[in-house]
């Protein structure tokens, strides 16, 4: 894998990562202050991206080997 492509999945790798902890934090919030629905719906997209970052690590450790 070039450099530049390694570069570009593990920078979209820690910055997805930093969006999935702000996303589950804001649900944490969201609970204390009874707004379920918010909850949910946080929880639900941050699950989402998540399972984008298990793909992308997936894919770096492939590509690396």
């Amino acid at each position: 894998m070039k450099p530049e492509t390694r570069n570009a999945l593990l920078k979209a790798y820690v910055q997805l990562h930093q969006i999935v902890e702000e996303l589950y934090e804001a649900h944490d919030r969201a609970i204390e202050n009874n707004d379920f629905d918010d909850a949910s719906l946080l929880t639900s997209r941050a699950d989402r991206l998540y399972e984008e970052v298990e793909n992308l690590e997936i894919i770096i450790s492939e590509l690396e080997q």
